[in-house]
């Protein structure tokens, strides 16, 4: 029987690898989130999206297992400024998230933090 953790890294490492090539898939959703001013927008979508899909597939690897989990905690603290401004800009006339729900733009930051603490899940010495 697989254990728990082996399945949970993996369904945290698809959401990862799914989202950081949705960055090139769906480029203009992403640079929608991203916060007015900040240079360069799209290559940091790009770059993030490149960092996702790397961290995600670094889960998968015992040998990179603890710096990826590391790491991704980092890239999901960063990357929730991004997620503010899509709540903040719900229910506006120029939504980050078109078509999304004011509750639903909310109730997704939180979520940033169950994703912090399933990559912390990884982090400590499996032995």
């Amino acid at each position: 029987m697989i254990p728990i953790k082996t399945i949970a890294k993996w369904g945290l490492a698809a959401l990862m690898v799914g989202g950081g090539t949705g960055h090139f898939l769906t480029t203009d959703t992403y640079l929608r989130l991203m916060p007015p001013g900040l240079p360069a927008a799209r290559e940091l979508v790009y770059l993030s999206g490149v960092i996702e899909t790397g961290l995600g597939l670094g889960l998968l690897l015992p040998r990179t297992q603890r710096a990826a989990a590391w790491a991704l905690m980092v890239t999901l603290a960063a990357i929730f400024p991004a997620n503010i401004y899509g709540a903040t800009s719900a229910g506006t006339d120029h939504p980050a998230m078109p078509g999304v729900p004011l509750w639903l733009a909310w109730v997704r930051l939180p979520l940033q933090f169950v994703l912090i603490a399933w990559a912390y899940w990884y982090t400590r010495d499996p032995a």
